[in-house]
């Protein structure tokens, strides 16, 4: 009976020392309201010139992390009548700019930077290999300068496909292999796409490669994985696979420090999103004063 009752004794104790520390744990919750600042909106530049190709500009302006994202926000952020000049050092054109036709009934357009075709002088703005550019803006009051190079680019040795090994979920699905030898000069860049039966060329999950490593060496076997579309969300059975019957086409292109330091810190910011143990980062930019 003693037994009894002190083990009776016991559980009311710990009872009692249960409900103490909800009792605690309960009095200590607070309430906590974070009002974050939205900031100022800034400008975001998208850039490009490619060899054979006329400058084009994308202008834009930052959006809040909690901001509605709806056609109407989109239509609205576009950034007008800004004064976008291009030069190689031996000539300058003014962009002008354009509004494209998204095919949503003329409701929504697409809002470019590129050569003005009323002025025929513009048309023999074309990139040329190992040439620099400089991209010159003023905007509400602010200038924001640029300068990017095109390099002059290696083309891969060879290209096959194979089966992925294990059980993939698609058995048809297939991996695209490369061959690249390296030129022997150190600071060399890399970015690629792919076209899938001559459709959009996409860039890969990680796109850019350098050659920190594997300077002027041949890279016997480089899985370069299918590109994706990132405005969409992903199949994961799918992703970076391409299938048996499928007609491919591979981009590979040559870029500078700049570039590739900005796809390097976006690549991995995109894809570390929710990941509560990812490293922050800032993604780089080679255009002062802009997002």
């Amino acid at each position: 009976m003693r037994q009894i009752r002190r083990a009776v004794q016991l559980n009311g104790t710990l009872l009692i020392c249960v409900l103490l520390l909800i009792s605690g744990l309960v009095s200590c919750e607070k309430e906590v309201q974070i009002n974050l600042n939205s900031g100022e909106p800034r400008l975001v530049v998208d850039g490009q010139i490619e060899t054979n190709g006329y400058p084009l500009v994308v202008l834009t302006k930052s959006i809040g992390y909690f901001s509605k994202i709806d056609l109407a926000t989109i239509q609205n952020n576009f950034a007008h009548d800004a004064i976008v000049r291009v030069t190689d050092g031996l000539d300058t054109i003014q962009l002008r700019e354009y509004a494209l036709d998204t095919g949503f009934g003329g409701a929504n357009k697409f809002y470019i930077y590129t050569i003005d075709t009323s002025d025929p002088g513009s048309f023999n703005f074309k990139g040329v290999t190992e040439r620099t550019y400089w991209l010159m803006i003023e905007h509400e009051g602010k200038s924001y300068e640029g300068v990017t190079k095109i390099p002059n680019v290696k083309q891969v040795d060879s290209l096959w496909f194979r089966k992925p090994s294990g059980n993939p979920p698609v058995e048809a699905s297939r991996l695209m292999f490369i061959k690249f030898t390296d030129p022997d000069t150190a600071g060399n860049y890399i970015r690629y796409f792919t076209s899938t039966n001559s459709g959009l060329f996409l860039p890969g999950f990680n796109s850019v490669y350098e050659d920190d490593i594997v300077n002027g060496t041949t890279v016997d076997s480089l899985n370069l994985a299918a590109g994706y579309d990132r405005s969409r969300d992903p199949d994961l059975d799918s992703l970076g696979f391409f299938f048996a019957g499928d007609t491919v086409t591979l981009r590979w292109c040559a870029i500078d420090r700049g570039v590739f330091d900005f796809f390097r810190t976006y690549e991995y910011a995109t894809g570390t999103v929710g990941n509560p143990f990812a490293s922050p980062v800032n993604v780089s930019t080679n255009i002062r004063g802009v997002l």
